[in-house]
């Protein structure tokens, strides 16, 4: 059996991984700004975080939903905790894409209503309505094409009012990323997240801060979306919440009344989920890395802005998008094959860096020397 050919793979092997760096089977180190695509939060093979893995596999790895789990218990008392939403509840599942499913159909259980809001350049997960809720027909398949989708302008406030004001009353609930990753790392307005709040308690819709990507102290905030100074009803988080190991979840708000059968999961919430996330979080308040993404992130943008040729520095914290021209597109290649660097993309032609939280200032001056050493070649050969 040969594996399903769906993805472009990069002809490298990684067989070795520490903190910010990766080696491959020849034994050459590699700088990870791309964790992963956002996953590895505190690092690679953090040493608190294997110790942790290590010693709750010798005890047990998996039990159903069906037992008591302490372990579910005190993930979601420190996450209500660092998150700043303590009087919130937690779903626990295995992935982004199913903690957006499980928010959607929350809301839909919630409001009664079918009719979901989403933006121009959304990606919210590729399975059922999830992936119907995600701007890119090429990953829809037919099964998954439903009219209950509008997909509105981001960052239009006006787009978004008449919306409401032609169908508010049948809309179960709005979601946004607060930084849209996939869409190019643009980042939704203040006001924007504002109105989205303002329209939602007008017309009763429910406001589902998507924070797969974007959320999880990335942003120098837990939830990038709390920069607006508004609270979600519901957030869903995955990618940097197990630092590799997969586990997903969704913050639910007070307003919801729970039932039994209402949500459900085999795999999500079990012994070995929980122990990597609650290491994630140790290590999160031990090492204050919310406020190294912030500072190591405002040192990156700021230097970044500086290069001529870059058309646009987006994001904040440590997810950010650097947009080049056409005639740069190959500058992510050359800083992979000859600088050593992983980074990520979005279409059409913008770096992606999405490195894990605790990345050095000596690693972004590594990153932007090599970076400068590309533009510099670029511009010989041109």
């Amino acid at each position: 059996m040969k594996l399903f050919d769906v993805y472009p793979i990069n002809p490298i092997s990684i067989t070795k991984a520490m903190g910010s760096s990766v080696w491959d089977d020849n034994g050459t180190q590699y700088l990870d700004l791309y964790g992963g695509h956002a996953v590895i939060s505190i690092g690679h093979t953090h040493p608190h975080y294997v110790d942790m893995l290590k010693r709750q596999l010798d005890r047990i790895g998996f039990y159903s939903n069906s037992v008591e789990m302490p372990l579910q218990r005190e993930l979601a008392e420190k996450l209500g905790r660092v998150s700043g939403k303590e009087d919130f509840e937690l779903f626990l599942c295995n992935s982004g894409a199913e903690a957006n499913e499980n928010a959607l159909k929350l809301a839909s259980f919630h409001t009664g209503r079918k009719k979901i809001v989403s933006f121009s350049k959304a990606f919210h997960g590729r399975t059922s309505l999830a992936v119907a809720a995600t701007d890119n027909p090429a990953i829809v398949a037919p099964v998954n094409e439903t009219d209950n989708i509008i997909f509105s302008a981001f960052n239009d406030e006006e787009a978004l009012e008449q919306v409401f004001a032609t169908q508010g009353h049948q809309i179960a609930a709005v979601i946004i990323e607060g930084i849209q990753g996939v869409g190019g790392i643009r980042e939704a307005s203040v006001s924007f997240l504002q109105a989205i709040r303002r329209f939602c308690d007008q017309y009763g819709a429910i406001y589902i801060a998507d924070s797969v990507q974007c959320g999880y102290g990335r942003t120098g905030l837990f939830y990038s979306h709390d920069y607006a100074g508004v609270e979600a009803d519901i957030y869903t988080m995955a990618k940097g919440m197990g630092n590799g190991f997969p586990i997903g979840a969704i913050s639910v708000s007070p307003k919801f009344k729970a039932s039994y059968g209402m949500l459900g999961t085999t795999f999500g919430g079990n012994h070995l989920a929980c122990a990597a996330a609650i290491a994630v979080l140790d290590v999160m308040e031990q090492d204050d890395l919310m406020s190294n993404a912030a500072k190591v992130g405002d040192y990156l943008i700021e230097k970044l802005r500086a290069f001529d040729q870059v058309l646009e520095v987006r994001g904040r914290g440590l997810m950010i998008g650097i947009e080049l021209p056409a005639e740069l597109a190959s500058v992510k290649k050359d800083l992979l094959m000859k600088n050593k660097i992983f980074t990520g993309e979005a279409k059409p032609n913008v770096i992606r860096l999405l490195p894990a939280l605790n990345l050095s200032i000596a690693h972004a001056d590594q990153f932007l020397a090599a970076f400068a050493e590309q533009l510099q070649a670029q511009q010989v050969t041109a």
